[in-house]
């Protein structure tokens, strides 16, 4: 039993509070003190289990709404209080957390800090709540309107099942944490909405904005500016132009606005990189029950944003130019960003499989990555995921909650070669997921969307033709940067090479113009760094990279100083 929440009447509605306790008595008692002190500014929305209280907050975001507070149980018993504030970070991240914890579970309070960023622990009971309760919800309520809220959107978006674009543009939108609402053209809701809008399938996608206007098949960057993402650069001249949103680019980004450098990281999609499609980070520092992808990225674009770096989406850098002492990169629409200083942080690219009928499918039922935001439609399918590293083995994880079976093709032997320890022990357990050692995909099948795969071993020679509709594929990486081209060193796979590994026998890189040697991380042209996957020899994880982006930044106060 909950409370639902109040459908939007005309006009801005109220911001709400919602509170989430299993013990009916107790979830009453929590919405009486709010509404007492609360009620007349706040709609206090209470709910008695997490799944109705996150179904909750979905209609709450679907109708552009906000949620300022949330106030969560910590022992409930199919969903702990912790594990739905993680969840609720997805749907409304600046909403203000706080567990309601017995004394006996102060540590998992403590523990949640790290999970969650939850923001305060309230032990119970709170009486007298004018002492113990509203004291504290006044706090974070001025928190809550202090911070820069983005707005949200009441955003339909009609597409076709099986187009490529609007595969496309649903992970754009999902990666850069837009909401909006998807229908299908061919259900009922999605014709209405398409036919009440003028058009046909013929125009798909069709995006139906607030104000009831439409945007037809949109680019990237159309529906960056329409959601209020920043698409130009405001000056024409930085301190330090990032280049590339992962966790390097993003480290970087921290580091360098928060030291004073005026800033402007270019990303051509998303911040987060691949390791923004992760569905589970568990080996990185500080967040022992793993943190995903798409969380880390967001606190680190809002970390990076706070410091007053600026961010600057959708622009894909087209080359990178020397111009006395400034530092030029030029983008594909042909503008430019000029700086004393620029950090090439533009990681990895999945490789495309070489297989017939592969890339045919492509957003038809084979994505590359893509299983957070293709994971609900793969509920009771028998999905196969290619790839033996760690982001293949996390989004078998992630997958194995949603299909039949889920089943990892790999060439090698096993997974222990090229996937971490605990992700492996992590799979064997899992028995919805099993693994295909010493086996490729050599041919895809389908008509208008994948619908088999022809899978061949590699001991024995034998083809096996499999019915599927989800094909994931994580099949190594390459650096893309042939836009490099001229400038600086890469190596033969096109990794950029930096510090002392550019003196060869004691002398220089070729063009080296200053009577010193490359600082680490420094390319083979002064003022301009590599850090994280684009960078040759580094370790590929995402500690290391972030690291390194922060590692730059101290690099580039010394070129400053000392060009």
């Amino acid at each position: 039993m909950s409370d639902p929440a109040p459908r939007s009447s005309a006009g801005a509605s109220k911001p709400a509070i919602l509170t989430v306790d299993d013990d009916p008595g107790v979830s009453r008692a929590v919405a009486r003190d709010l509404r007492r002190k609360y009620g007349e500014k706040y709609r206090i929305i209470r709910a008695e289990s997490g799944e109705s209280a996150l179904e909750a907050l979905r209609e709450i975001a679907l109708r552009g709404d906000q949620v300022a507070v949330l106030l969560a149980d910590y022992r409930m018993p199919s969903m702990s209080g912790l594990e739905f504030l993680e969840q609720a970070m997805d749907i409304f991240p600046f909403a203000r957390r706080v567990l309601l914890t017995a004394y006996a579970d102060t540590d998992a309070a403590i523990e949640a800090i790290n999970v969650v960023d939850l923001d305060y622990y309230l032990l119970k009971p709170w009486d007298p709540p004018e002492e113990k309760l509203y004291p504290v919800v006044d706090t974070l309520l001025d928190a809550w309107h202090a911070a820069d809220i983005r707005p949200i959107l009441e955003t339909k978006i009609i597409a076709g099942r099986w187009a490529s674009r609007s595969s496309e543009m649903r992970e754009f939108l999902a990666r850069n944490r837009l909401p909006y609402r998807w229908f299908l053209a061919d259900e009922p809701e999605g014709a209405r909405l398409l036919a009440a809008a003028g058009h046909d399938d013929r125009t798909l996608p069709v995006v139906v904005c607030a104000d009831g206007s439409c945007l037809l098949d949109p680019t990237d960057t159309e529906l960056a500016e329409y959601f209020g993402l920043g698409t130009t650069p405001t000056e024409d001249f930085y301190d330090l132009v990032v280049v590339g949103g992962g966790p390097a680019g993003l480290g970087a980004a921290v580091y360098g606005a928060s030291e004073g450098l005026r800033t402007v990281l270019v990303e051509r999609t998303a911040t987060g990189g691949q390791a923004g499609q992760s569905s589970r980070i568990e080996n990185y520092l500080g967040f022992p029950d793993g943190v995903s992808g798409a969380q880390l990225a967001e606190r680190a674009r809002r970390q990076a944003e706070k410091f007053g770096a600026e961010l600057v989406t959708t622009r894909e850098v087209a080359g990178v130019e020397v111009d006395g002492p400034a530092r030029v990169v030029r983008l594909t629409d042909g503008s430019a960003i000029a700086a004393h200083s620029i950090i090439l942080a533009t990681g990895v690219s999945y490789r495309r499989h070489p297989a017939p009928g592969v890339d045919e499918f492509a957003g038809r039922g084979v994505f590359y990555g893509s299983a957070v935001t293709e994971a609900v439609g793969c509920t009771d399918q028998d999905v196969y995921i290619v790839g033996g590293a760690n982001s293949a083995g996390q989004a078998a994880m992630y997958l194995s909650k949603w299909a039949r079976s889920v089943t990892i093709v790999v060439r090698a032997e096993s997974l222990e070669a090229s996937m971490s320890y605990y992700l492996v022990q992590q799979i064997e357990k899992n028995p919805v997921i099993a693994v295909r050692p010493c086996t490729e995909v050599t041919a895809a099948h389908g008509d208008g969307h994948l619908e088999q795969i022809t899978l061949r071993d590699k001991v024995s020679g034998d083809e096996e033709t499999v019915d599927t509709g989800y094909l994931f594929l994580f099949i190594g990486a390459a650096p893309r940067t042939e836009w490099l081209d001229g400038v600086v060193v890469r190596d033969r796979h096109g990794f950029v090479v930096s510090g002392q590994d550019l003196t060869v026998d004691g002398a220089r890189p070729p063009g080296w113009s200053v009577d010193r040697a490359p600082h680490h991380l420094e390319t083979s042209v002064p003022g301009i760094f590599a850090a994280g996957d684009v960078r040759a020899d580094s370790a590929k994880r995402v500690a290391s990279a972030v690291g390194e982006g922060a590692m730059a930044v101290m690099l580039v106060h010394r070129y400053l100083a000392q060009p």
